[in-house]
């Protein structure tokens, strides 16, 4: 019996190692097929964005720096890199999009060559007004709710408040650009969990965190156009 017990654990022992090193390979070759795929995207960047006249720079040194605060952005910083930076119109609106990386405070050796960045994606076109107050619009995080950090406004519509967080520091100009068409445009369309928004200035923004590809890139932009595309008029002329 104590013989049949030890082989028994025998086995049950290298059935664990090999199904550890079955899960090391598995988790090898995902990785591997992940860093294909993002360098894929990022070497179609310059002929996708030449087929639609518009620029790519590998690499812009400083060229980040001015979006610092915005979303994932620092908030504050110098001579920051924006790389894969393509400028160009579309639908009719200037616009730009950038990778930040940044080096992931996780990846333990920060000094050698393990080091793993953090990539964030950053989109913004521009608006028509100028010195347009800050509004920030995105659904709330776990965290916001359970501890509501942070400034907050609330229109007092339910589904709207509950659904989205609008942070800004000019209440009266948010409702104006937060009609109830655009509310009802917020809460139909399921791009909005998951872009974020920033109105600063004269440009809005979005951004996520992952590498830049074509494929998201027209994702994004649309999704900024369509929503510059509701707010009403009158809001660039009074903000």
């Amino acid at each position: 019996m104590e013989q049949v017990l030890q082989t028994l654990a025998m086995i049950a022992f290298f059935s664990f190692i090999v199904g550890m090193f079955t899960l090391v390979i598995r988790a090898f070759i995902r990785s591997s097929r992940e860093q294909d795929r993002i360098r894929k995207g990022w070497a179609d960047l310059p002929g996708f964005a030449a087929a639609r006249g518009w620029t790519h720079e590998r690499s812009v040194p400083g060229g980040a720096t001015e979006y610092c605060g915005v979303g994932p952005m620092p908030g504050t910083g110098s001579n920051l890199t924006a790389w894969h930076y393509i400028t160009g119109e579309f639908r009719g609106r200037s616009f730009k999009c950038f990778e930040y990386r940044y080096v992931n405070p996780l990846s333990g050796d920060t000094q050698g060559g393990n080091r793993q960045y953090t990539h964030e994606s950053v989109f913004l076109i521009s608006a028509p007004g100028m010195g347009t107050p800050v509004m920030h619009m995105e659904p709330p995080t776990k965290i916001d709710r359970l501890m509501g950090l942070g400034p907050r406004m609330l229109l007092g519509v339910p589904d709207f408040d509950k659904k989205f967080r609008v942070d800004t520091r000019d209440e009266a100009f948010v409702r104006s650009v937060l009609t109830d068409d655009m509310r009802a445009f917020f809460l139909s369309d399921a791009r909005a969990e998951t872009h974020p928004l920033r109105l600063r200035d004269d440009e809005l923004f979005t951004w996520y965190t992952g590498t830049l590809s074509p494929q998201e890139i027209e994702d994004r932009l649309n999704y900024l156009c369509d929503v510059m595309d509701r707010i009403p008029a009158q809001v660039w002329t009074v903000a």
